[in-house]
């Protein structure tokens, strides 16, 4: 590995209990939002919720995570598949990217099969917005199939 990232990671609120094994086994193996790293070694340097809706935490956490070295912060794919997604997302990548001078990732693992058939079913992500959220996390089937 040749350079060192340093990230955070906002998970949603309703999902406050997730211990991150995805999130964390996804840095591991460099999938989903994680394969932009594959050259890289990998900090996470801040881990927490967006405080519920509409985010209250948002405003405040990502400076924390700044202070610690945090280059990127990835917002967790669990905004991406709960349903209804996050219908704050974009707002919290234009504030973060915006406030903190941070680059912001709508992403971690990769979308798991069970949810990329529910919102394809549901037509849930069928707008150019949310195609292009999708964009870190949506791998092949195998690699969803793996994340289920």
């Amino acid at each position: 590995m040749n350079d060192k990232i340093k990230i955070g990671i906002i998970i949603c609120d309703r999902y406050k209990s997730c211990a991150g094994g995805k999130c964390f086994r996804s840095i591991k193996e460099r999938a989903g939002a994680f394969d932009i790293y594959r050259n890289k070694d990998v900090e996470l340097v801040g881990y927490t919720t967006c405080g519920g809706c509409p985010g209250g935490n948002v405003e405040y956490a990502p400076e924390e995570m700044k202070k610690n070295g945090a280059e990127v912060i990835h917002l967790a794919t669990g905004m991406v598949v709960g349903y209804p997604p996050c219908p704050y997302v974009d707002h919290f990548k234009r504030f973060i990217e915006d406030k903190y001078g941070l680059k912001v990732v709508i992403g971690t693992h990769p979308i798991p099969e069970k949810y990329f058939l529910t919102h394809t079913n549901l037509d849930t992500w069928n707008t150019n917005e949310w195609k292009e959220f999708t964009v870190p996390t949506l791998k092949e089937k195998e690699v969803r199939l793996a994340y289920d």
